[in-house]
């Protein structure tokens, strides 16, 4: 009996210690969860709408609250839910070579008129092949390396585009060689990941997007020791990473020329592209470096999946103040053409914000963004153009190789 007593006290006993520890763990459990909020007695859903509505210029300072608010920030959910805001912002990016031959980024958001750096491209050196075969050779396996940063051999010749909301670069030449190697800049992630390579090694190539998908159009290709022209194209879709065969682009007016000395001394070459009517407007030209001459162009439906004549006109009037290039955008539903032959340094052209932007260095050697403020209420046709600076930065010596503009 008493010990019948005894064990109904314990019991009692245990079941009001069992209730203490089970409200001591629920108030830690309450406490820790208020302790891991993003924001303290705020649901994290809410504190994410707040966090999608802040430019993103102000996401550098975000990752260094916590990593809680760095990890916010950088997921994708978080970049749909600006997208569905309407908070999405262009910003453009810029491509320079330092003196040292180093490629670097920098981003400009046009609003506040900040400039970031984006994290360095990784050091990538592609070795040759071995042009003999020997013992060693069988047990080598040529491709890449990664090697420090003053052994490499920056990608020189290299393309950029932009597709998904994401950079790429795309190509160029490594130790004297061709290359086909993509590498993607994920501006959610600030980082630089390797994507599927091209179908063929080319540099000084052309890109385009039409309907989400990346278009890589001419360019040159190492062959024993030369570089040579290429007429073939590929397609890249970011959903799949596949790249998909395009048909080459057709070149027939080096056989027409009368001096058969230039005929056979002149390759053809794609020299520009833009993005017009839902189609890939590519200007070539006839080249035999350092000399170009102007040969019209051809427009490569993906609908027909077929090349045609390049209306005429179209390719005439594309401003080219670096060799072998000539730039163009379309602004407005049209491709406006500007006469800035008397530009002093090489230029890039971009479009955001519904006006034309051009980008040079200005007499302080400082790299310096212009918006086309032209005269009549936004019309692209009018003769009197105004460029005024929204931006301008130091870069050092360093030169302007491309551009683009990513809507994030």
């Amino acid at each position: 009996m008493g010990s019948v007593m005894s064990l109904s006290k314990s019991t009692a006993q245990d079941e009001d210690f069992s209730n203490e520890s089970f409200k001591i763990r629920k108030t830690c459990s309450s406490n820790d969860e208020e302790y891991y909020r993003l924001i303290p007695n705020l649901p994290d859903e809410l504190s994410i709408q707040i966090l999608a509505r802040l430019p993103r210029i102000c996401y550098s300072n975000v990752w260094l609250v916590s990593r809680r608010w760095r990890s916010a920030v950088s997921t994708s959910e978080l970049f749909t839910l600006r997208k569905e805001l309407g908070r999405t912002e262009e910003w453009l990016y810029v491509l320079t070579k330092g003196q040292d031959d180093k490629l670097s980024w920098y981003a400009l958001d046009p609003v506040s008129t900040r400039w970031q750096r984006l994290p360095p491209m990784p050091v990538i050196v592609y070795e040759e092949e071995p042009t003999t075969t020997s013992l060693w050779s069988l047990f080598t396996f040529p491709g890449r390396k990664e090697v420090s940063e003053s052994e490499q051999t920056p990608f020189c010749g290299c393309a950029v585009g932009s597709v998904n909301g994401c950079l790429y670069v795309l190509g160029g030449i490594s130790r004297s060689k061709t290359v086909s190697s993509v590498w993607r800049f994920d501006p959610v992630l600030n980082s630089w990941s390797e994507v599927s390579s091209m179908l063929a090694n080319r540099a000084y190539s052309k890109t385009g997007v039409l309907d989400k998908k990346l278009y890589v159009v001419g360019g040159v290709e190492s062959r024993r020791g030369s570089l040579y022209p290429l007429q073939t194209a590929e397609v890249y879709d970011p959903d799949t990473g596949v790249w998909s065969e395009v048909p080459s682009i057709p070149f027939s007016k080096a056989q027409v020329l009368h001096d058969a000395f230039l005929a056979e001394m002149l390759k053809p070459i794609a020299t520009g592209m833009t993005c017009y009517n839902g189609r890939l407007c590519v200007t070539q030209s006839l080249c035999s470096w350092p000399v170009f001459y102007d040969a019209g162009g051809k427009v490569y439906d993906p609908e027909t999946n077929l090349w045609g004549d390049m209306p005429s006109g179209l390719g005439e009037g594309w401003p080219a103040r670096q060799a072998g290039t000539k730039l163009s955008v379309v602004v407005g539903g049209e491709v406006p053409v500007y006469d800035v032959t008397d530009s002093k340094s090489s230029y890039l052209l971009a479009e955001f914000h519904g006006k034309l932007h051009f980008i040079t260095r200005d007499a302080d050697c400082n790299v310096s963004v212009l918006r086309d403020n032209e005269k009549g209420n936004g019309d692209i046709k009018s003769d009197c153009v105004i460029w005024k600076v929204i931006a301008s930065k130091d870069l050092g010596a360093a030169e302007l190789v491309s551009c683009l503009v990513m809507d994030i």
